[in-house]
């Protein structure tokens, strides 16, 4: 969809002799006078809109111009939920953690994997602790196996300074199963005979 600015002149706003004119289907409907355009839009309930100032003669559109902009705007707000929904946000864990921290921090991850959100996990150590790169790496293959169901690491732990760090990844929704919503009057309706019997034939009609 074609993006029109906010200082884009609309109707009255726009005072040049003739225009280029586009219709309300993306149509080309040629050069014609700003009057007759107005006269247009009016017969149609459409606003005139000039989408590019700077073309000789000035290119106009005919469009809803408040239902464009409110779309516009939709457009936008979602546009900025996606960029909140993919901010990387940061959990750091310290070498030698306890349970209870570690419980603690995982939570958080997975509260922002099911929001959306990638994470950044970070291992910090501490002066010799660096020298045990696979204290950290320990660190976090039990965070990745906590959050198994939720998120899955970007590849592989990488260093940093005196961090250690790893992405880990929202993943998809599962989908229903089939099965899910069956009621259990459906799911019995009929039964399979017990091994080595044959279903029992309907009695003889008298």
């Amino acid at each position: 969809m074609m993006k029109i600015a906010k200082e884009h002149k609309v109707n009255e706003q726009i005072r040049v002799r003739q225009i280029r004119l586009i219709g309300a289907e993306g149509e080309q409907i040629g050069i014609i006078d700003t009057r007759d355009a107005m006269a247009m839009a009016r017969e149609k309930g459409l606003d005139l809109v000039m989408v590019s100032p700077q073309a000789v003669p000035p290119v106009c559109r005919l469009l809803d111009y408040g239902r464009f902009r409110y779309e516009q705007q939709q457009n936008e707000k979602e546009n900025r939920k996606r960029a909140r929904a993919q901010e990387v946000k940061a959990i750091k864990f310290r070498v030698k953690i306890d349970d209870h921290d570690f419980n603690t921090k995982a939570g958080h991850v997975r509260r922002f994997l099911e929001e959306g959100h990638k994470v950044k996990v970070t291992i910090m150590f501490r002066g010799r602790e660096r020298t045990h790169p696979e204290l950290g790496e320990r660190i976090l293959h039990r965070v990745a196996d906590t959050l198994a169901d939720v998120g899955t690491p970007e590849g592989m732990p990488s260093m940093m300074g005196m961090d250690m760090n790893m992405i880990m990844a929202p993943k998809a929704a599962p989908k229903a199963k089939p099965s899910e919503g069956r009621s259990e009057d459906t799911q019995a309706a009929e039964p399979p005979a017990p091994a080595g019997e044959a279903p029992a034939s309907p009695a003889p009609s008298a």
